[in-house]
């Protein structure tokens, strides 16, 4: 399909009278899933902004694979709509896909197969791929994620983290509007995560919008300019990384050489979950209404020689645990 074509036909959405036209490169009204009495997604309404780098985050089991097979039409929604490159899925399938570059639970790959001739096999499926420049596309491609040197390796051979990098250069073979990944650093070590980290930023730059899914909130608030947080298939938040950290309070952190004393004047405040150590404590302030600097009037008043007072910066964990009342594994 030519570009021109392209274009008409995202223009063309067929949608139901009255319908809103979708203004993200993905875009949901209450998606949602049901298997039996279980409801992994619940009315779902998602906006992916074009050119952001999305973190989708959640705790495993919260719905976020759910919804990326939906959005990609490997499962019908059970109701709610889903639209991505502006066209509803699963219905416009055949021509949204060709976009799109995806890895989900893991890569499916020939493990008699070379990681490079795996490439060549997923490049000839592609009706828009030019024969003649595959093998230049599938040696760019394992360049990028660097798995040149276990290019001629059987990908039984490949350990965890390098099928996760094959799956990757597999979804990189072709220009993408759109990069849908799920969980894109399993397997992999500290210096791979980097890579990959430096890889989807090096994507954003060129153009593509990424839908990164991650229940590690640490690597995705590195890398995200968006994102959205799901629990128990519920969405509760979503927006820019920058006005959600924003929108939660940081710990108060005092370092003093008292810092039994201040624990207790602390306490005795209304700040919570303090951790004391030789010579700082950190806890969770009072109430919104309260005043800092009454704060450290009370510690002064006390006889708390203090040295450093101040909120710390709220995290994206700090914003899931403050809008869910639970936390979830941020480290792997």
């Amino acid at each position: 399909m030519v570009r021109g074509e392209w274009e008409a036909t995202v223009s063309g959405t067929n949608e139901p009278s009255g319908a809103t036209a979708p203004t993200g490169v993905i875009e949901t009204h209450a998606l949602s899933k049901r298997y039996g009495k279980h409801l992994a997604v619940d009315r779902l309404d998602l906006t992916v902004p074009e050119g952001s780098v999305f973190g989708f985050l959640g705790p495993n089991g919260s719905g976020k694979t759910t919804t990326i097979r939906m959005l990609m039409g490997l499962i019908e929604p059970t109701s709610g709509r889903a639209h991505v490159l502006g066209r509803p899925m699963p219905r416009a399938t055949r021509t949204v896909l060709p976009h799109v570059g995806a890895l989900i639970e893991g890569p499916a790959l020939y493990g008699f197969l070379s990681g490079r001739d795996n490439l060549l096999r997923y490049d000839s499926a592609d009706p828009a791929a030019d024969p003649r420049t595959r093998r230049a596309r599938a040696d760019a491609a394992l360049d990028r994620v660097g798995l040149t040197a276990a290019a001629g390796k059987k990908a039984k051979a490949y350990s965890l983290g390098m099928k996760q990098r094959l799956g990757l250069a597999a979804a990189l073979l072709q220009p993408r509007k759109l990069l849908v990944l799920d969980e894109p650093t399993n397997g992999l070590d500290p210096q791979g995560m980097r890579e990959i980290r430096t890889l989807v930023r090096e994507l954003a730059a060129e153009g593509t919008t990424v839908f990164l899914s991650s229940h590690l909130l640490d690597e995705i608030e590195q890398v995200c300019t968006h994102a959205a947080v799901m629990t128990r298939g519920r969405l509760i938040t979503q927006g820019p990384v920058a006005d959600l950290a924003a929108g939660a309070r940081g710990r108060l952190v005092v370092t003093t050489p008292d810092p039994g004393d201040a624990a207790r004047v602390l306490k005795e405040r209304g700040a919570t979950d303090l951790v004391v150590t030789e010579d700082r404590v950190t806890c969770e302030p009072p109430g919104q209404d309260a005043e800092l600097s009454d704060l450290t009037a009370a510690l002064v008043g006390a006889g708390v020689r203090v040295r450093g007072f101040g909120l710390e910066r709220a995290s994206l964990e700090d914003v899931f645990v403050a809008l869910t009342g639970e936390g979830f594994d941020v480290a792997g």
